[in-house]
């Protein structure tokens, strides 16, 4: 038992930044630990939080659409410094004839905010709200760096849809999730699907606790209601057991294969979740964060250094904790959710919090889990 780690998610209780939580982790290969905490919903009828349990990934899920677009890279479909607009002729309009798909995967496109509403906007609409905007203001595409929360992952689920002739939340269930055993893992799930999860009580829903606290009763939120479930959204409604997300981080450390079963190349895993924008600073973020091609990578190096002398972590978004190799890569989700790879510590992790405490508070609790599972396991004096 990670003792640390359920000490830190049940002091999160407490406090009512989360009603739940689920977390995952391999070392050397081998899973040391999958278990769930706490409840599934704020309100009653609730069920017990367990490894089987449906999360929420959030913006954790971005890296499963990086890697179906890697597959296409392998097969010779698609190559990184491609023009989007070559397979997407609407994509040109305003100016960004040039961008190519590595921009895209680097969040160097300038193209963070469409006219849009999920999930309102059907696909097509949305496709032809983002081929539609001009780039930001005195952007210089490939040159400034900015978090694209939506707009672009739409844009590589369509070139993923062109090329290979299946729709996204298809082509990943059936060359990423099914492969890979992740068999309770969706890009927006078939509407069936989810009446039988709510049926079950399998379902975490993901309270708004931002305002919560002791003896507070946090608002409810509709993320993961049926309508937001049930349509794909390839920058932020990848759902599933945490226990799926890590075992995908596992297949990425093994060089691409779990089981016996490969969905990428060793070269291939080693270029995507290599340093392809280095200490550039991320307008969204307001800080300095190195990417990969679609993977957040380890930057703590970058952070400020605090009153106290130390390197201050919490300026650094979608962080690993103090004692993660360099070399670690993954993808955070918006106050609920974090999953990576640590080569260095052969580790592969998935943790999710049923709870959105806002961003600061989120910060505070993954990086104090974080810091706990490395103590647990007997790595924090690295």
């Amino acid at each position: 038992m990670l003792t640390r780690v359920v000490e830190r998610i049940r002091q999160g209780m407490a406090d009512g930044l989360h009603v739940g939580a689920q977390a995952c982790v391999w070392r050397r290969g081998e899973c040391v630990a999958d278990y769930g905490i706490g409840r599934t919903a704020l309100d009653e009828p609730s069920t017990a939080v367990t490894p089987d349990s449906i999360a929420l990934w959030m913006s954790s899920g971005k890296p499963v659409t990086a890697v179906a677009i890697a597959q296409l890279v392998e097969q010779g479909e698609v190559e990184l410094d491609d023009p989007v607009a070559a397979f997407i002729p609407a994509f040109a309009a305003h100016g960004k004839q040039d961008i190519t798909v590595r921009h895209l995967l680097t969040h160097t496109a300038g193209l963070r905010t469409a006219d849009f509403r999920y999930p309102r906007d059907d696909w097509d609409t949305i496709i032809a709200a983002v081929c539609g905007l001009e780039l930001e203001d005195g952007w210089a595409t490939g040159e400034k760096a900015g978090y694209h929360t939506q707009t672009t992952w739409f844009i590589l689920g369509e070139l993923v849809r062109l090329v290979d002739g299946r729709p996204i939340d298809q082509y990943v269930h059936e060359m990423i999730f099914e492969p890979l055993k992740m068999r309770d893992s969706w890009m927006g799930m078939p509407p069936e699907v989810y009446d039988r999860y709510a049926e079950q009580g399998r379902l975490m829903m993901m309270p708004n606790t931002a305002t919560s606290g002791p003896g507070s009763k946090p608002s409810k939120s509709a993320l993961m209601s049926r309508d937001w479930s049930t349509r794909p959204r390839p920058g932020g409604n990848c759902m599933g057991p945490i226990r799926e997300l890590a075992r995908f981080y596992q297949a990425l450390l093994n060089g691409g294969e779990l089981d016996g079963v490969r969905i990428l190349r060793p070269d291939t895993v080693e270029l995507f979740t290599s340093r392809q924008r280095a200490g550039m600073f991320d307008q969204t973020f307001r800080a300095t964060v190195d990417w990969g091609l679609g993977f957040v990578l380890n930057s703590a190096e970058h952070a400020p250094v605090g009153a106290d002398g130390q390197p201050d972590l919490s300026k650094i978004p979608y962080g690993y904790g103090p004692y993660a190799a360099r070399e670690t890569y993954g993808h955070s989700g918006a106050q609920s959710s974090v999953g990576f790879a640590d080569p260095g510590n052969g580790l592969a992790v998935g943790i999710v919090f049923n709870g959105m405490p806002g961003e600061a508070k989120h910060q505070r609790r993954v990086g104090a889990v974080l810091e706990a599972l490395y103590a647990d396991l007997g790595l924090a004096a690295q």
